[in-house]
């Protein structure tokens, strides 16, 4: 599995809520290029293992059913996105959103991305029972 290249580890300024939302964006990457590089999706069971790789490696943890959550999440947009989009197009986002995961690359794309990442967590959790 690719490694999820994402903001320095240990970094305490990132609230916990911040932290699902970069971790979904960084798993919708993931599943981009994993689309597009290769031609297969993620199961949920891989991007939770994805997920909890990346968690592991900044100190944080999450419940697999959290996980999960956001293993489903990540493939539903990233799903949709290639569903809207022209394999050009799809390449350039792939591209650009695995760059912006680069705390140091400013990237328009990646933070309407970023955004919508985090109306979509807004949105499930506000749906949960």
């Amino acid at each position: 599995m690719a490694r999820l290249p994402m903001p320095e580890p240990g970094n305490a300024s990132v609230s916990e809520k911040g932290q699902r939302v970069a971790l979904l964006y960084a798993l919708v990457a993931e599943h981009l290029v994993a689309y597009y590089d290769h031609g297969h999706w993620f199961t949920e069971a891989q991007g939770a293992s994805l997920a909890a790789e990346w968690l592991a490696r900044h100190k944080r943890t999450l419940p697999l059913a959290e996980r999960r959550l956001l293993s489903g999440l990540s493939d539903d947009m990233a799903r949709r996105m290639v569903d809207s989009l022209s394999r050009e197009a799809g390449l350039y986002t792939a591209h650009e959103m695995m760059e912006s995961l680069d705390p140091n690359y400013l990237s328009e794309l990646g933070a309407a991305l970023m955004i919508e990442c985090e109306r979509l967590l807004n949105e499930t959790e506000s749906s949960a029972p």
